[in-house]
């Protein structure tokens, strides 16, 4: 894996945004570069995180076409799934046991940009949401800060909580997690524009989750009932091991491993 501190510094875009860029750096320990316009002096460079308007997106220098990724639980995509996305209904509670009035405590262990762990906390969950990849762990945390602030989505939003750390070296050790869920990288097929964007920028930054095999056997020791891996549905089996059960999708499927039966209301 490349190392993300000599490729990524942290700039500004307006005057307004510069405390917040020295705030970025410091805590995330990437270089602080100043205005956006010096990017251009620093050939090494692949990436810019920039405040623009109090809001830190992720910049890809060489292809300045591409709008720029940023996290956002209160508008576009996340907020339409959130109002109209089917409750508990859709495939993502079905996988991970919401039935019976069950809120179970899920270790997002491959946040991401932490789409899927919104819906969770969305539908009731606790959510604690695991990110190794520096860049995208502030990505998720400026947005967690921001939906934390937002009257429509901070009570959602009180329900996540970040860790920065690596789940496959050292997955969390806490002491109630319900439901493990997995979501590793993987080379997608799909033509949609958003998500080639979105995978190209992160295939380059992050790499391919060579180690994503090493999650399922700490997460089955973790999860009180159940570990969910979500997968293409081209996909082979996390570890090649067997799920107990599978909800399948269009383009992908949930692969469920049992450890016991979900509890059923008092």
């Amino acid at each position: 894996m490349a190392d993300t501190h000599l490729q990524v510094a942290v700039a500004y875009v307006h005057k307004t945004d510069v405390d917040l860029a020295k705030q970025v750096a410091q805590r995330w320990h990437f270089d602080y570069i100043g205005d956006i316009a010096a990017a251009a002096n620093f050939a090494e460079l692949a990436f810019v995180l920039q405040v623009n308007d109090q809001v830190l997106e992720l910049v890809k220098l060489d292809e300045p076409k591409l709008a720029p990724i940023k996290v956002d639980f209160i508008d576009g995509a996340v907020g339409h799934r959130r109002k109209f996305g089917g409750g508990r209904g859709q495939d993502i509670a079905k996988a991970v046991g919401l039935k019976h009035g069950f809120n179970p405590h899920v270790l997002d262990a491959t946040a991401g940009l932490g789409r899927d762990a919104f819906v969770l906390a969305a539908l009731g969950c606790k959510v604690t949401l695991v990110e190794r990849n520096p860049v995208v762990a502030a990505l998720l945390a400026d947005g967690l800060a921001r939906a934390q602030l937002n009257a429509d989505i901070s009570e959602i939003a009180q329900r996540m909580t970040l860790i920065h750390q690596s789940s496959t070296q050292d997955m969390p050790q806490l002491d109630d997690i319900d439901v493990v869920y997995l979501d590793p990288m993987y080379p997608h097929k799909e033509k949609s524009a958003q998500v080639k964007k979105e995978m190209r920028v992160f295939q380059h930054l992050v790499g391919a989750d060579l180690d994503a095999d090493q999650l399922l056997a700490p997460a089955l020791a973790l999860a009180e009932y159940r570990v969910v891996v979500k997968r293409p549905s081209y996909a082979d089996y996390l570890a090649n091991q067997k799920p107990s059960t599978e909800v399948k999708m269009k383009k992908n499927r949930f692969d469920i491993y049992v450890n016991k039966g979900i509890p059923k209301p008092a």
